[in-house]
């Protein structure tokens, strides 16, 4: 279960530490010698500790192995085939950014300490989420710092929140935006600007624009300069460091769906994963075992740790058999239910599915299902998809039928995108649209999904 619940990147990584760990386990192509399968032979160390033939059954662990029956590498590309290997540059984290550029800064101990640890309190994002109050706390019990609230302000301020990209260190997005635009040279919209967000923030954020022209005095195209000024700042400054903190991951589909003459056709992805068998020098210990006509404790002790790493090896390469085959089988079994999404692409023919649909058709755990779901890829004609992302409840139609709530939600996004963004759409008014449509929800359930597709209420829409 373990081994079906990882994608592959993280499958070919367990691969590796097994392979590490149990030198019974080989990979690549590897002749091996013919080792009679007879063990009669016991060995006797005290007169009274035997290991009988059947103990060790050669056979069971490398009769085919010139040749094996079980490859976890699939034979669906040719030899020719580019390897794409993708190169990863190993660069500076964000917040060693923000470190080295202190370097730059004339400070003695006092504001070194305290301005250090605000860059360690510094999120992904950018922004310091604790309360001055707090931090002052921490630089006392965690870096034997006594300071105040006073000093450890001064330092973000004239230290932290200069540091580049520019906006880090903020408290929230209101001084975050103002430190970016304190940045930049004077000119009328940018003083502006800076004046609006600080004494009009709320009034900004809720798009009350009259409300603003009223206050400042200014038309309708000075705010539209107001706005377009705010809009070309970065609400988080530190996401938009190329060498921040984060891996950088690449997603490796487990799967890849291909339309062919018409006909979709599912391929298991597998083709960074090894050859396993058992290794050639196993066969020669092995080998050496039976021939030996004295055999000593030592020679015990040796064979039963034998036995043991070809008892896990055989266990490890059965649990990749049985992972692909589950996989193969769970994705075969979505792929035929959303048959008519994977011929066109149109989310709108999503049907409606849920886990235990597929799990009664493979006759598997909804869990075993989920384990699938929740963390594998297909590659399609349309893209990279979460797998997970093929599941929706169901819901009637005016004609009573069965729709997928993706469907719903694709049709609600459309009518939002078409919108006269002037004057858009309340949530009671996209209820009445998407009734016409033929899809009878109630308002609460337009505004639950209309959240769940990242759209704000009608009011954050407006646009001037």
């Amino acid at each position: 279960m373990k081994l079906i619940q990882l994608p592959t990147q993280a499958f070919e990584e367990r691969l590796k530490q097994e392979i590490e760990e149990n030198p019974a386990l080989d990979t690549g192509k590897e002749e091996s010698d013919d080792i009679d399968d007879d063990l009669s032979n016991e060995f006797d160390d005290t007169g009274t500790e035997k290991i009988e033939a059947e103990d060790i059954n050669i056979d069971e662990y490398l009769s085919d192995d010139e040749i094996p029956n079980y490859k976890t590498q699939a034979n669906n590309y040719s030899a020719d085939d580019e390897e794409k290997n993708v190169p990863y540059a190993a660069g500076t984290s964000f917040h060693q950014s923000l470190s080295n550029q202190l370097n730059t800064f004339s400070l003695n101990d006092e504001e070194r300490a305290i301005a250090e640890f605000l860059v360690g309190s510094i999120d992904d994002s950018g922004y310091i989420r604790r309360e001055i109050i707090d931090l002052v706390d921490d630089l006392a019990f965690t870096a034997n710092v006594f300071t105040t609230e006073e000093k450890v302000i001064a330092v973000l301020k004239r230290v932290v929140h200069t540091l580049d990209p520019l906006g880090v260190g903020a408290r929230d997005l209101k001084e975050c935006l103002i430190i970016q635009l304190k940045a930049k040279d004077k000119t009328k919209y940018r003083s502006l600007s800076i004046e609006i967000l600080e004494d009009a923030f709320d009034h900004f954020v809720k798009k009350h624009y009259k409300k603003l022209q009223e206050k400042y005095t200014i038309s309708e195209d000075e705010l539209k300069e107001v706005i377009k000024e705010i809009s070309k700042l970065n609400p988080k400054p530190g996401s938009s460091y190329a060498g921040n903190n984060k891996i950088a991951e690449q997603i490796v589909p487990d799967f890849s769906i291909k339309l062919i003459d018409g006909e979709l056709d599912l391929v298991l992805n597998s083709r960074n994963a090894p050859e396993l068998h058992v290794s050639r020098e196993y066969n020669n210990m092995l080998k050496g075992y039976q021939e030996s006509t004295v055999k000593s404790k030592s020679q015990k002790d040796a064979v039963f740790f034998i036995k043991q790493k070809l008892d896990s090896a055989k266990w490890f390469i059965d649990a990749i058999r049985q992972r692909q085959q589950t996989l193969l089988v769970t994705m075969n079994t979505i792929m035929h239910y959303q048959y008519d999404y994977f011929l066109t692409g149109d989310e709108r023919k999503l049907r409606p599915m849920i886990l235990k649909d597929i799990a009664d058709k493979i006759n598997m755990d909804v869990s075993t299902v989920s384990r699938v779901a929740n963390s594998k890829y297909v590659s399609t004609p349309y893209g990279t998809k979460l797998i997970k992302e093929f599941f929706s409840e169901s819901m009637k139609n005016d004609q009573g039928e069965d729709v997928s709530t993706k469907e719903i939600k694709k049709i609600l996004e459309t009518v939002i995108a078409e919108e006269d963004k002037k004057k858009p759409l309340t949530d009671e008014k996209l209820a009445a649209i998407l009734k016409e449509k033929g899809y009878p929800i109630a308002r609460r359930t337009v505004a639950k999904y209309r959240e769940q597709l990242d759209l704000s209420v009608a009011r954050l829409r407006k646009e001037i």
